[in-house]
Order: structure tokens, then C-alpha cells, then sequence
């Protein structure tokens, strides 16, 4: 199985985002986190988080880039318990027993995203409000190959 793992190319996550996410950790779209949101709720770092966050499932933060890579079934299982807390520390769901069959959908759907691609495949999410509510639209940058050249080597042959 499939997931996607934040991962950051320079700093500027730290200055989009109110809470930025950690690098490598598991994520999802998150859109559930705007799902009562209007257009007055979208300004400074909220808006960017709204216009392109995935959600960081272990700091709930939001980054801009994940990269799948594979997942075992005990982390898979622990990141449903995980997010099923969430929603109820959060959320106000009644109980884990009520949460846990939304969070597990909501990292199924992450699984599906994931699941034809090759692992380092990028992916970026956007949302816009619709009259219908929150929709979301991923693209994807594919894994390129790094050539030798591409690498500096240092030192000397003669040493």
C-alpha cells in the first residue's frame, strides 16, 4: 500500500503556513478541515493553508508537496487511530468508535490517490469554494531519474 509523506524543497512552508507540517511525515488532503469555511475565512496564512495544505497527520500542519512512498499496515492502522482522534478531540465526535470508520476513509481515499503511482511521485493538491462546497484537484510531477552529472564530486584523484 501507498501513502504520501511531507517533504520540503526550501524553507517556505515555515512562512505560509500558520503550522507548518514535519518533514516526512504521513499525509492527507485534509479538505474535511474546510468543509464550513466562506469566503471571509480565507485570508493570510489560512487562505494558503485553504488554496494548497495537505495535512500532516502526526503535527496536523500543512505542507505543500508530499511524496508517495510505501506504508506498512501497522503504521497505516496507527495513523486511522490517530485521526479518528483528531476528530474527536477537535471535531467533537462522540468517540473513537463513531470517528473511526471517517478517518479510515478519509486515509482510504489518500491510498487510492496514491496507489498507481511510483514511489517519489509528487503530488500537490488546490481547492476552491464552489456553490456545491469545498472541491479539490491534484496534479502530479513524476520521479526523474538523476544522471552522475547532476552530483558534484570534491577532492582530488591524487590524494
Amino acid at each position: 500500500m501507498q501513502l504520501a509523506r511531507a517533504i520540503h524543497f526550501d524553507e517556505s512552508d515555515l512562512n505560509v503556513f500558520h503550522s507548518p507540517a514535519r518533514t516526512g511525515e504521513w499525509c492527507l488532503s485534509g479538505g474535511f478541515e474546510f468543509s464550513n469555511w466562506s469566503e471571509g475565512d480565507l485570508t493570510g496564512k489560512a487562505r494558503q493553508a485553504f488554496a494548497n495544505g495537505w495535512l500532516g497527520l502526526e503535527t496536523f500542519g500543512r505542507v505543500t508537496f508530499v511524496a508517495v512512498t510505501q506504508i506498512e499496515e501497522t503504521e497505516y492502522t496507527d495513523l486511522i487511530e490517530a485521526l479518528a482522534q483528531h476528530f474527536v478531540t477537535l471535531y467533537g465526535a462522540p468517540d473513537l468508535a463513531a470517528a473511526r470508520p471517517v478517518a479510515s476513509e478519509e486515509l482510504s481515499q489518500m491510498a487510492k490517490l496514491c496507489a498507481d503511482h511510483t514511489a517519489n511521485t509528487l503530488l500537490t493538491v488546490s481547492r476552491e469554494l464552489t456553490p456545491n462546497g469545498v472541491a479539490e484537484a491534484f496534479r502530479t510531477i513524476e520521479a526523474q531519474a538523476a544522471g552522475i552529472e547532476q552530483f558534484a564530486i570534491h577532492g582530488s584523484l591524487d590524494e
